[in-house]
């Protein structure tokens, strides 16, 4: 993956300029923090960059995660990679699964504590395990970055973790939307703080702490 770049970014809703203008650079095996107030156009951003950056390999881990509730944990992960496979054997994988596939979405389900769920549909999941069956399909669908808008915001501690070291793992860059200021540092390399829709901080991680962080709520 090459630098990507945003040069005067603006979004409006109506007559209501909502982001920017805002210029940022992103290089490959950055892992940026994007923080602040709800509202303060953190979700904007991240939807700005998806469309100027989906064709160049960006994935998109939405905070409405995007899931079909009447499907199976497994068929909800497997739909991550749909656009790589003929229609088909999409249609077949409805109602018979491919033994290979199963097992590397069961390898997957495993990692985020989902292993008993692979059938399960998705609509009789807590929104915590809802949360993870996303994280494990943009996982499974790949690519060269990561965008995600509050990806753990419903779990707890240890699970956070270990759904945050899977979803970095696969995505060594990644811009991250986070409302966990101890987290966004812990797992980022860069923090960008959102205010009014404009940059208000732009620092490596290590140069912050939770305290610097605090204006910006």
């Amino acid at each position: 993956m090459s630098v990507l770049a945003l040069q005067d970014a603006v979004a409006t809703y109506g007559e209501l300029r909502v982001l920017g203008p805002l210029s940022l650079t992103l290089a490959p095996g950055e892992r940026v923090a994007l923080v602040g107030r709800s509202g303060a156009g953190k979700s904007t951003l991240l939807s700005v960059m998806y469309d100027r950056w989906r064709d160049q390999g960006a994935a998109l881990m939405p905070q409405d995660l995007g899931l079909v509730t009447t499907l199976s944990v497994f068929h909800n992960v497997y739909m991550g990679r749909l656009d790589r496979h003929p229609w088909w054997r999409n249609l077949l994988t409805l109602v018979r699964p491919r033994p290979a596939d199963v097992t590397e979405i069961d390898t997957l389900l495993g990692r985020l504590g989902l292993d008993d769920k692979r059938w399960t549909p998705c609509g009789e999941l807590s929104g915590g395990q809802r949360q993870r069956v996303a994280a494990a399909r943009v996982i499974h669908q790949g690519g060269g970055m990561l965008l995600a808008d509050e990806p753990v915001s419903a779990l707890d501690g240890p699970l956070s973790e270990v759904t945050l070291t899977a979803l970095t793992d696969a995505y060594p860059t990644a811009v991250l939307a986070m409302h966990d200021v101890d987290l966004a540092l812990r797992y980022c390399t860069r923090v960008i703080g959102i205010q009014d829709g404009a940059i208000a901080i732009d620092q490596p991680s290590q140069r912050l702490s939770a305290t610097d962080l605090l204006p910006l709520y």
